[in-house]
């Protein structure tokens, strides 16, 4: 899979990419990613990549040729040309990186995942010139309901989330199945081996906590359900905590959950102990 990302800050990311699994992933050639100036696409001897709005108001705004010449020269058609010419789904995505844009998600993630090439665009001071939006992008995306500086840290979030979705990035391929905001039962492909799945029938909720070695610590305890090899008892316990701990601090994800009728009988006995 291949990231462009078109900046005017390309020094950004010098060590983004040299930690963790996303170096691994580089250099075992499961991903690529490529970094490109937008001053080198400027003709004027300041390399003048922005200007003031029309109709006046704050700040300024990223001009709309050095953007275009940039895609164009990564081989990127205008967006109606793109999607005439896919037969089947798109291998090319381009995405606007914005405080105005969707909100990304585990399940979005999961859809670049599969495509081939993803291009990022971003954003600095008041924004870009919306028709690049209009032309040539067929997301436009925001990392959280807050505004930063610019859309080189939301790059940075949008590869990681994606790139470990690729198969043969992660150690272990069920880990991008089990873990908060999981996959429901019906889209696991991971098989089943007996041992309690971290996030098993997840449907889009919270992981559940996590201990290990010392069992004790601070005089707390780790629970003793997690240590006395009843398989079923921990997948009951952490079922619940990830119920408790989605209500706590996601409650708006259960509107959306897959939840069984066990599931709703144990965040009806939660909520009943609040009140």
């Amino acid at each position: 899979m291949r990231f462009e990302i078109v900046t005017i800050f390309p020094g950004f990311f010098a060590g983004i990419f040299e930690n963790g699994i996303l170096r691994r992933a580089l250099a075992e050639e499961l991903v690529s990613i490529g970094v490109h100036d937008l001053r080198a696409f400027t003709h004027d001897r300041h390399r003048t990549v922005d200007d003031r709005p029309f109709g006046g108001g704050e700040g300024m705004v990223l001009k709309p040729e050095p953007l275009a010449e940039a895609l164009e020269a990564l081989g990127i058609q205008p967006k109606a040309e793109r999607q005439a010419n896919d037969e089947a789904l798109p291998q090319t995505q381009v995405i606007l990186l914005s405080a105005q844009g969707r909100p990304f998600t585990q399940a979005m993630a999961r859809e670049l995942a599969t495509v081939s090439r993803v291009v990022l665009i971003c954003g600095r001071y008041e924004g870009v010139d919306e028709r690049i939006n209009q032309l040539y992008c067929d997301l436009e995306l925001s990392i959280g309901d807050y505004v930063i500086s610019g859309g080189e840290l939301a790059a940075a979030v949008v590869i990681d989330a994606t790139m470990r979705l690729i198969p043969g990035v992660l150690g272990n391929e069920a880990s991008g199945e089990f873990e908060s905001f999981g996959v429901a039962d019906a889209d696991i492909t991971s098989a089943e081996d007996g041992v309690p799945r971290s996030q098993h029938g997840a449907g889009g909720l919270l992981d559940y906590p996590h201990y290990t070695r010392p069992a004790e610590f601070e005089g707390l305890h780790a629970p003793e359900v997690l240590m006395n090899g009843d398989h079923a008892g921990i997948r009951r316990w952490r079922r619940e905590q990830q119920l408790r701990k989605t209500l706590a601090n996601r409650p708006d994800l259960l509107e959306g959950a897959s939840l069984s009728k066990e599931d709703r009988k144990l965040l009806d006995a939660i909520r009943a102990e609040k009140s």
